[in-house]
């Protein structure tokens, strides 16, 4: 199931961000760390740059609870799981911004994938954790095996 549910999102992300946007000019691209991030919070509305910023957060933050779960392993090293996780993230982020490139009225932005995988991180930060701490302890209870009936003890030197 988490199998076909990170497929299924991966193409409604790749459906979103590669459409091409029939634009008079297009920017150049950006490859300087946080000039984007800058400017959006130089803005003189902060709402305008709070929603920017979020939308680069959010974007594939879905994929920080996504593939842990796709993985389908609770016995799982935290730390590991997590470096993973990140790790495929920023690689689908750096797909989208290299494909972006070819479609008309997109540019690449590192800031764009800086963004992209910070929200995967933070996601998977706030939810996975406590999700596989519930898992261990309910697989842990299922383990246990029934106590069973209480012993009876016969007694010595009694005489029926």
């Amino acid at each position: 199931m988490g199998l076909v549910l990170a497929a299924a999102y991966l193409l409604f992300v790749g459906w979103l961000m590669l459409r091409p946007h029939y634009v008079p000019w297009v920017d150049a691209p950006n490859l300087r760390p946080l000039a984007t991030i800058r400017a959006d919070l130089a803005l003189d509305d902060p709402w305008l740059a709070c929603r920017r910023l979020c939308a680069g957060l959010a974007l594939l933050a879905p994929l920080g609870v996504i593939l842990p779960m796709a993985g389908g392993r609770v016995l799982v090293s935290g730390l590991g799981s997590f470096a993973r996780t990140v790790f495929a993230g920023l690689m689908v982020s750096l797909s989208l911004e290299f494909l972006q490139t070819v479609v008309p009225g997109q540019i690449f932005d590192v800031d764009a994938l800086l963004l992209n995988t910070a929200g995967v991180a933070l996601a998977y930060l706030a939810v996975v954790p406590a999700a596989r701490h519930r898992l261990r302890r309910r697989a842990r209870v299922a383990q246990r095996p029934p106590q069973g009936s209480t012993p009876t003890i016969p007694r010595v030197g009694i005489a029926p």
